[in-house]
Formats: structure tokens, C-alpha cells, sequence
């Protein structure tokens, strides 16, 4: 076998040819396209927010759960709702207030006269896209009744444990603005969270067209016409598809050495957690394919690092006095980091 033929093999095994193009590994044109799908419907209704669409449609391919953050008006509801309609699943919408119980969330016993015995009410936690407004407005109790939720997707009641149907998905919005009458997310709460998704507001463009809309009366139109795009079935089977995407073993050094260095990083008090660093590499995989790769690069990790760490560090209390924020460490740490070649 002569050398060129041992380039050859090389580069189609590392998913390259001679002239650099790509040849994918995976099946990933039905993926790329039911992708596409949800993005073109979702984006006939919201305008502009493409990274956080973007965001949250890699959550939903990692399975993981979201974090909003944004000030009101800037289409956060909105933008869950569509996503329940485009897969064709159970919606539910939780307003988190001060008095909220646990088992206003999650459901209780109900004394049935007939049988004389309690039965379960399942509470309306029990859907697969769940919005929770105003998470940080719940005191802690009603808080810490997500965690097994989040976490395990069951709870368990009387005993006996009740599992979730696919796809089961938590966003949860809050406001960093206004604090009155809100409690602080307890650290074990956020570590649960997949990412935490700033939203800002619109360029001047964008509201124009938003008002443009608006006043056409196109919106809600246009809303009455969103249709589900793919199934929770289809969603299920493309997860395999994203299990299987190439990550080489230097980017997961990569992965594993930005992780150390918010431990040892004297800009933070608290580093990521071992779950950071797992939804890292299944956060860069999810967007790998949003890309139409079926391989991770490094600058996947860096682009998907931000929503992934943000809510799991805490700063320094130097830091915090000096205007810091989560995001300039993380640049930080992202410069400081050897790029793998």
C-alpha cells in the first residue's frame, strides 16, 4: 500500500477527503432537516433570538432542561409554547408565586367516596414541555420539589413512583431584574439546569418588524398556523443518532481542562461541577449536529461553554465588587485553555 492510498484511508476515517470536504460518518440528513423544520416554524412567529432558539433546540436534543433569564416582553413564553407545538406534545404552564405548595406542582391524594380510598391527582407537572414563569418567586420548599423531577424525570408520592413520558423538558424563566418578593435558586437547583440562556432585547431592525407584524395582524394568524413538525417518536430515535457523534479524545481533555481551571481560578469561589462537564460534551455534540457535523470541534465547546457554565460558578467576592460576571471569567478561562489542533 503506498502513501497516497494511507492518506486516503486516513482522511476518510477522519471524516475528510483530499480536497477538505467533509464526508459524514452518520445518517444525519433526517436530523438536519427535522432541525431545520423547528427552527423555520418557530421563527415565523419569533423575531429575531436566533442564538437563544438555537439554545434551547440543543437542550432538547440533549435532554436537558433550561434556564431563561431575561427581562419581560422578550418573548420567553412564547418561545416554549412554540416549541410544544412544533413536536406535537403536552404543554403545561406553572405561574411560580410566594404561596405556591409542593403539591400545587406535582399533585395530591384525593379521597374518592366511591371506592373509599385515595387516589393520586397527578398535579401539572405531569406534561413533556413544562414552562415555569418566575421560577425565583417560590420559596424554597416548592423549589426542592423539582429536584427529583428534573433530575430522575419521576417522582415519587405514597410510596410509589410515577414516571414521565418523552420528551420531558423543564424551562424555567426569571426575571434579573426585578428582586422584590423572589428567593435566590439554591446552587444544587442550578447545577440541574442543562443551561442558563440570557436573553436580551431585539435590535432596532427587529422591533420594526415585530411592530410590523403586529400591526398586519400577522401574528396571531401566523400563530393559529404553527403545526407540529416531528414526533416525540422521531425525537427519540434521532438521540441515538446524536449518542454516536465523533469526539476526539484530545477535545475531551479540552472539555475536562476548562472545567479544572474554574476550580483553580482565583476569579471564582465555586467551580463547575463533574455535571458541567457532562453537559458540555453532550451540549457540543447536540450543536455539532446543529451544524451539520457529525464531529466536534473546538469551537463548538467554546461557543456552547457560556449557557453551560454561567449559572454553575460563583464569582470571587473581589470579582462581584469590581462589576465582573460569570461570562468574563469564562472568556477568560476559554483564552487561558489550550486549543487543541
Amino acid at each position: 500500500m503506498n502513501d497516497q492510498q494511507n492518506i486516503n484511508e486516513d482522511s476518510i476515517q477522519n471524516g475528510t477527503s483530499n480536497n477538505g470536504l467533509f464526508e459524514t460518518r452518520l445518517d444525519i440528513a433526517p436530523l438536519s432537516e427535522a432541525i431545520n423544520r423547528l427552527r423555520s416554524e418557530i421563527k415565523r412567529i419569533i423575531v429575531g433570538q436566533h442564538e437563544m432558539i438555537d439554545l434551547l433546540m440543543v437542550c432538547l436534543l440533549s435532554e436537558g432542561h433550561a434556564l431563561i433569564e431575561g427581562v419581560p416582553g422578550v418573548a420567553k413564553t412564547l418561545t416554549a409554547k412554540l416549541i410544544s407545538k412544533t413536536i406535537d406534545t403536552d404543554f403545561s404552564r406553572i405561574q411560580f408565586t410566594p404561596d405556591l405548595m409542593p403539591s400545587d406542582i406535582i399533585g395530591t391524594s384525593v379521597f374518592n367516596f366511591k371506592t373509599s380510598e385515595f387516589n393520586f391527582k397527578k398535579g401539572p407537572i405531569f406534561s413533556n414541555i413544562i414552562l415555569i414563569d418566575e421560577i425565583n418567586r417560590a420559596p424554597a420548599k416548592t423549589q426542592s420539589a423539582l429536584f427529583e423531577v428534573m433530575e430522575e424525570k419521576q417522582i415519587t408520592f405514597d410510596g410509589e413512583k410515577y414516571q414521565f413520558s418523552y420528551p420531558f423538558m423543564v424551562l424555567a424563566t426569571q426575571n434579573p431584574i426585578e428582586q422584590e418578593g423572589t428567593y435566590r435558586l439554591p446552587e444544587a437547583q442550578l447545577d440541574r439546569f442543562f443551561m442558563k440562556i440570557n436573553v436580551s432585547y431585539p435590535t432596532e431592525e427587529q422591533e420594526v418588524e415585530i411592530l410590523q407584524q403586529m400591526h398586519e395582524g400577522k401574528n396571531k394568524y401566523l400563530l393559529s398556523e404553527i403545526k407540529a413538525v416531528i414526533s416525540p417518536a422521531e425525537l427519540e430515535k434521532y438521540r441515538t443518532v446524536i449518542k454516536s457523534v465523533k469526539v476526539e479524545e484530545k477535545l475531551i481533555k479540552y472539555i475536562a481542562s476548562i472545567i479544572s481551571n474554574t476550580r483553580k481560578n482565583k476569579d471564582l469561589y465555586l467551580g463547575a461541577s463533574p455535571r458541567a462537564s457532562i453537559a458540555l460534551l453532550e451540549a457540543s455534540k447536540s450543536y455539532a449536529i446543529m451544524q451539520n457535523r457529525d464531529f466536534v470541534t473546538p469551537e463548538d465547546i467554546q461557543f456552547i461553554a457560556k449557557p453551560v457554565l454561567r449559572h454553575r460558578i460563583i464569582l470571587s467576592p473581589e470579582r462581584e465588587m469590581e462589576g465582573f460576571t460569570p461570562d468574563n471569567v469564562i472568556d477568560r478561562i476559554i483564552t487561558q485553555v489550550e486549543v487543541p489542533r
